[in-house]
């Protein structure tokens, strides 16, 4: 009879401390870990990021970012990354409530400040700690809030960014099936070369049915107003080169005005018509020359060996006559 009423009691025990575990871990999950509510990436207009001595500020508008105050272009990949995460900010576990920061690299020196506004209305502000040892998890602060949090995501590298590291550094972009014409002015000398399509012969008794064999396609030939005719590997290295050109960075406090009489300059003319100059180097030693382009608002540097691919001779472009 006392062995079955110790049993009982060790049952009554063992059924309470189960229920007081499921119940605070229960009440943990739900009060502890604040469901945080998304925001849409395009209501988003301002995001500023704080780390220790600096700040960052993106503004966006007419749906691109741009870096205050300059108004550099901002890398629109790397935007879309940061809105992501504020915008679908998702905590999964409270990690600590003893406002020891140091091992979360939560402290003033170390954290990373997000604030994210809709217009001029506040919408999203946290902290960024480092990547939790999952790797798929970040420590977060909330604002307002002393505890520590586990984060979704791995995301510490998209925010940890300087000013240059965002900028967007394409300076002239197009398709180079667009283009018709291409000007090639360096000093005196000046080239201008115009895109023909020349259409395949096809002979009476070739087949075009199905099963026949490929249709030979047309012929881009680029000549000049008096017949002579472009060397046609290296203009499609040139507009290859300029299609996608990406600079080594912008020319702080210089303006587009600032520059006069280019060492050469390039006009492409297509669905709009593209500018590309580039100028004598600022410094005798300097390993970059500046440039201005008329997709860019700001004056850029490019590399010796991008000035190098660019700044041809306009007779260099011509097809040489074959030698007996």
């Amino acid at each position: 009879m006392k062995l079955k009423k110790e049993y009982t009691i060790l049952v009554a025990v063992i059924a309470a401390l189960v229920l007081y575990l499921v119940l605070r871990k229960s009440d943990r999950t739900h009060y502890r870990v604040p469901n945080i509510p998304t925001v849409a990436a395009a209501e988003i207009s301002k995001i500023e990021l704080s780390k220790l001595d600096t700040s960052i500020v993106l503004n966006k508008r007419d749906n691109s970012w741009y870096i205050a105050p300059q108004g550099y272009p901002a890398n629109s990949r790397t935007v879309r990354d940061m809105l992501a995460i504020i915008g679908n900010l998702t905590l999964t576990a409270l990690v600590s409530e003893s406002s020891t920061y140091s091992r979360y690299d939560l402290t003033d020196d170390k954290k990373i400040t997000v604030k994210a506004w809709t217009g001029e209305v506040l919408r999203r502000e946290f902290e960024i700690g480092k990547v939790a040892p999952s790797h798929r998890h970040t420590f977060v602060k909330l604002a307002g809030d002393d505890r520590v949090y586990h984060a979704r995501d791995n995301f510490r590298g998209k925010f940890d960014q300087t000013a240059e590291n965002l900028w967007d550094r394409t300076v002239l972009s197009f398709e180079r099936a667009e283009i018709r014409e291409i000007q090639i002015t360096k000093g005196p000398q000046s080239l201008l070369l115009s895109r023909r399509e020349i259409p395949p012969e096809v002979t009476a008794d070739e087949k075009t049915d199905e099963g026949g064999p490929p249709v030979p396609k047309s012929q881009t030939l680029w000549e000049t107003p008096d017949g002579k005719k472009g060397d046609q590997s290296k203009l499609n290295r040139l507009l290859g080169t300029l299609s996608n050109l990406r600079c080594q960075k912008y020319m702080e406090n210089r303006k587009k005005g600032d520059f006069t009489d280019p060492l050469c300059t390039l006009t492409l003319r297509g669905v709009q018509e593209y500018t590309l100059s580039l100028f004598a180097k600022t410094e005798k030693d300097a390993e970059n020359y500046p440039a201005i382009s008329s997709q860019s608002d700001f004056p850029f540097l490019l590399t010796d060996g991008q000035a190098k691919d660019i700044m041809k001779d306009p007779d260099e472009m011509l097809e040489k006559p074959e030698t007996s």
